[in-house]
């Protein structure tokens, strides 16, 4: 049989394959996420998603400055509170441990880009994402705009520390926009806003719970994440922010919802984001304890599908070892 046309011919061997590979996965499109405590010094494991901690402001601005030596351009900085009370309030003090470790990593590596996630649920001792209310069916639920004008604050604050981005993840409606004003009428027009446009109520979140000790005491997140059956709804959700101000979009989680990515990547001319998460990260960790799967071909091959997807920027907590794995 004669054939004039075989796709094989270009994948025979590894250089050939080089030669031809359509989506190719940089450490210029990684971002290392990293949880800071308020104590000093100290290092917590995160026992549900193994290699993880919570660090210490001075660990935290080496692990920093450790990311920044492996040529990753960009770490998002997670808060943890000494103290937590219904309102939030540690979320938007200028002396958090967010804003702090802020300071000290621009002091370390001020090259790096610094990311700061912009919620309440880490802040709050209910764990939910904003201020609550009664609602109409008297039980308790999140004031969506009350919780823009803390969502505002915390955003100002971490700006004055010396953010080059916030990254608002609450999805309350209209605080990309409240943001934006906020930061501008104070002097901070430079600073950008990643928003977490169309984040999903996901099963996937359980170890980040863990991380950033902000499980929810009551009920779920489902009043304001999105329904993981809604793909029109998360497009509408990307356009909006983009209207209020956003200067990257991101979905979240990644793997379960690459549809949304290429279908955002196909619609709008912005960088897209995704974050792949905690529950993924735990899960190939654990096949790969138990031999199940290849951590290094897995990860590689999940980040590759992410991109290809549309993704521009990846958030991952594999992010050092892809750095070095990519070097190799």
């Amino acid at each position: 049989m004669y054939l004039s046309v075989r796709p094989r011919r270009l994948r025979r061997n590894e250089t050939l394959r080089r030669l031809t590979r359509e989506t190719r996965v940089s450490v210029d499109n990684l971002v290392l996420p990293l949880f800071v405590r308020e104590e000093a010094h100290g290092r917590k494991a995160i026992t549900s998603m193994p290699g993880q901690y919570q660090w210490g402001l001075a660990e935290v601005a080496d692990a920093a400055a450790r990311a920044a030596d492996a040529g990753i351009p960009a770490v998002l900085l997670f808060g943890i509170p000494a103290h937590k009370d219904a309102e939030g309030s540690s979320a938007w003090q200028r002396d958090s441990a967010v804003c702090r470790a802020v300071e000290a990593i621009k002091q370390r590596t001020p090259g790096l880009c610094v990311i700061t996630d912009v919620c309440l649920c880490e802040y709050t001792d209910h764990g939910h994402c904003g201020l609550l209310y009664q609602n109409r069916d008297g039980a308790p639920d999140v004031d969506n705009d009350a919780t823009v004008e803390v969502l505002a604050k915390e955003a100002l604050a971490h700006a004055d520390a010396g953010a080059d981005i916030v990254a608002p993840s609450d999805m309350m409606d209209g605080r990309i926009g409240a943001i934006r004003d906020v930061l501008d009428t104070n002097g901070h027009g430079e600073v950008a806003i990643m928003a977490y446009s169309a984040k999903f109520a996901s099963v996937f979140y359980g170890p980040f719970r863990e991380a950033a000790e902000s499980p929810p005491q009551f009920g779920d997140r489902r009043s304001y994440q999105m329904d993981p059956a809604n793909g029109n709804e998360a497009l509408r959700e990307i356009a909006l922010d983009i209207d209020e101000g956003a200067d990257i979009v991101m979905v979240k989680p990644a793997l379960c919802y690459l549809d949304i990515l290429r279908r955002a990547a196909d619609e709008f001319n912005i960088p897209l984001a995704a974050y792949n998460v905690s529950g993924e990260y735990a899960m190939v960790k654990a096949a790969a304890a138990q031999g199940w799967l290849d951590e290094r071909r897995t990860v590689l091959e999940l980040t590759t599908s992410i991109l290809r997807a549309g993704a521009s920027i990846i958030i991952t907590y594999w992010a050092m070892d892809l750095a070095g794995w990519l070097r190799e």
